[in-house]
């Protein structure tokens, strides 16, 4: 019996990887000193366009659109070479003509579907790259609609900024040397679905400075506050914002160290708060290679890295999705606000990306979380209240709350010390919470519904 079963669980397995597709986009790329002039070798593969040092773009297939289903899975792999501190790096897709060869970048539509920031990595050292996962499944969506495909060329961009004048005398093996880092991305999608027909894309800011002290990065000098304006031709039955920030820069003391409350706004109705930056960056310390001023010589605690790290040198940066439900046709208003930064000396900035994905009819999929695989059934170590199931427990690299009688109205995680680590006051249905960066120990986990205040102890235990 117990043979039989295993052989079933590895048919089964065997039947998910044959559903999948592998679209392999990019490979091994070398960018090189983002300030110098575009080099001209080598040449780029077939496909391939380089359009600056640091951003090589390339065209979807229509058998490699045709391949997607309704899943999208995006990997993004970073390799060491001759820059050794942290840098941005984003991955954007290009709306373009039909037929073109190329494009500018600057004159095109673009959304950013992911950023990432690389740590401080010497290519002496092992490991020598970083992995970037990110589950981005409404894009899928986007890929497959005709309304999008039938008038536009899809091109995939990935960007990385990066420069190698400290490598050329702190890295062996770098000096003169323009080349920065190699860069690959894949997608894995399910096997292909039908296409859709009733999505809606409307990309508002790309990359678009915000801070301050510039005019046209602000709605008032002074403040740091921006506000995009735009028009819907129709009803939409579901809405959501796509929201990508990271603070950089201000020099010691700055953005780049200090964690702000940033308020997201629809319509001038407060739809999200947030802070950048995660519980801790330990996870990532492996990456870091290259002797440098964030991490130390030993683990830091939670409270330390909380203290000032808005992100982590070889972590993602959050894609943000603010659920808007229904939204009738008319002119609307995305606004961020971050009240208390500070960008000393009139230097740093917020990098901002968001754009709006709609159903004419329908709903969107699943919020975007930071990026894990939870399993598609329950473990059998489920905690029931009645009202809701709440699962595994101890938790692991994820937590699950599932609502049973009662809709869920806000959830929150909180530690022994009363620091809240998650949030959700925007829940629709069943709730996946991210705890694969969490400490491993207890935590209360409250859950407000409609007629009552659910409150328990969970116990995270670390990687499932």
């Amino acid at each position: 019996m117990k043979k039989m079963f295993l052989m079933i669980m590895l048919a089964a397995f065997v039947q998910s990887i044959n559903a999948q597709t592998i679209i392999h986009v990019f490979d091994n790329l070398t960018f090189f000193d983002g300030y110098a002039a575009t080099v001209a070798t080598p040449v780029p593969p077939t496909g391939v366009i380089r359009h600056r040092n640091d951003l090589y773009a390339r065209k979807l297939t229509s058998d490699e659109l045709a391949s997607i289903g309704d899943t999208l899975h995006m990997k993004v792999t970073v390799k060491a070479d001759c820059d050794n501190y942290d840098r941005i790096g984003n991955v954007n897709i290009a709306l373009v003509t039909p037929g073109s060869t190329t494009y500018n970048p600057d004159a095109v539509q673009r959304i950013e579907i992911g950023r990432y920031i690389t740590p401080f990595m010497n290519k002496n050292y092992s490991p020598t790259s970083v992995p970037y996962d990110y589950t981005i499944d409404n894009v899928a969506y986007l890929l497959k609609d005709t309304s999008i495909t039938n008038h536009y060329d899809i091109w995939i961009e990935l960007e990385l900024f990066g420069v190698p004048y400290a490598a050329n005398t702190q890295v062996a093996g770098c000096a003169g040397r323009n080349d920065v880092f190699y860069g690959s991305l894949d997608f894995t999608t399910n096997s292909a679905s039908p296409i859709e027909n009733n999505n809606v894309l409307m990309p508002l800011a790309f990359k678009q400075n915000f801070n301050n002290y510039e005019a046209t990065a602000t709605d008032t000098l002074g403040k740091t506050t921006r506000s995009i304006s735009f028009t819907l031709e129709q009803d939409l039955t579901d809405a959501a914002f796509f929201l990508i920030t990271s603070n950089h820069g201000a020099n010691s003391g700055g953005e780049e160290y200090n964690r702000r409350n940033h308020y997201v706004y629809f319509d001038d109705a407060l739809e999200l708060t947030y802070k950048p930056g995660r519980n801790t960056c330990e996870p990532f310390r492996v990456y870091n290679t290259q002797g440098n001023g964030i991490y130390g010589s030993s683990t830091m605690s939670n409270a330390q890295w909380q203290s000032f790290s808005n992100w982590c040198p070889g972590d993602v940066i959050d894609i943000r999705k603010i659920s808007l439900g229904a939204v009738s046709a008319g002119t609307h208003k995305f606004t961020i606000r971050v009240p208390q930064a500070v960008f000393a000396g009139g230097q740093g900035n917020i990098p901002l990306s968001v754009y709006l994905h709609g159903k004419t009819s329908g709903t969107l999929t699943a919020p975007v979380t930071p990026p894990f695989t939870p399993p598609v059934t329950p473990p059998v170590d489920t905690l029931s209240t009645g009202a809701l199931n709440i699962y595994p427990v101890p938790a692991g690299s994820y937590l699950t709350v599932a609502p049973n009688s009662e809709p869920v109205q806000a959830l929150s995680l909180i530690d022994i010390l009363g620091h809240i680590v998650y949030l959700n006051d925007k829940i629709s249905g069943k709730t996946i919470i991210n705890t694969s960066l969490l400490s491993r120990g207890v935590y209360i986990l409250k859950i407000s519904l409609p007629t009552q205040t659910i409150t328990r102890k969970i116990l995270v235990v670390g990687t499932n």
